[in-house]
């Protein structure tokens, strides 16, 4: 059994094919180019190299949000073309969840968080070992964000592209409970999402069902909902 996974909703694209449960090719990308120009590429290397054909694929996956809007529609719109062409069904993965496989065994509350823009991330929270999740994903200021987690009362993992950009406020609010992924370890991999769509095979969808997890509008919408109220 084949499963392909693909993750543009972060400032890393990357790919992923598992076989009988087994990773057998993973990739990222960190380059100036957008993630519509590396994606394709990337997943026809992912069967040139591993000498399989996508009509052998039984499941496509993606990271359907939260994250980049743009990042999101690429890769949801790209899984969505590839399952269609094959008739194979979707499996729709949390990409906090999936940041947080990466770092399972931690031994505190993995915390992925990221950057919302506006002293906001998208944020959640997760129990290491069990990937129990422990906070859904929202935007929050992240000052109650940090206050969520400092509940736990546990040392806590920060991870994610909102980790850099708060560093210095979560350190300062948390003190020594608070540890940082280095940065190898710090965004989403391939291939932790496709073992979470491994395990979630049983709720694959067909592909005209699979849609982005948007936490709020787009800016342009906000923008045009401010400015509509304005006018009433």
């Amino acid at each position: 059994m084949i499963l392909f996974c693909l993750d543009t909703s972060g400032p890393v694209a990357g790919v992923a094919l598992m076989q009988d449960g087994a990773v057998r090719y993973e990739a990222m990308a960190v380059n100036a180019f957008t993630h519509s120009q590396s994606i394709l590429p990337m997943a026809e290397e992912a069967y040139a190299h591993t000498g399989l054909d996508i009509s052998q694929t039984d499941y496509f996956a993606v990271t359907v949000g939260p994250g980049s809007f743009t990042g999101v529609r690429i890769g949801v719109s790209t899984v969505k073309g590839l399952a269609h062409a094959a008739g194979k069904p979707c499996v729709a993965v949390d990409a906090l969840e999936a940041m947080a496989a990466g770092a399972q065994y931690f031994n505190g509350v993995i915390c992925p968080i990221q950057d919302a823009r506006a002293g906001q991330v998208y944020g959640a929270a997760f129990a290491g070992g069990t990937l129990e999740r422990l906070l859904p994903d929202e935007p929050i200021r992240l000052e109650d964000y940090l206050e969520k987690v400092s509940a736990f009362g546990q040392d806590m993992l920060f991870l994610g592209d909102g980790m850099p950009v708060h560093w210095e406020r979560i350190e300062e609010a948390l003190g020594p409970r608070a540890q940082f992924a280095p940065p190898h370890l710090s965004f989403l991999r391939p291939a932790s999402a496709a073992w979470l769509a491994w395990n979630k095979r049983d709720q694959a969808v067909e592909y005209q069902k699979l849609s982005p997890l948007y936490l709020r509008p787009p800016q342009a919408e906000r923008q045009k909902n401010l400015r509509e109220r304005g006018h009433a």
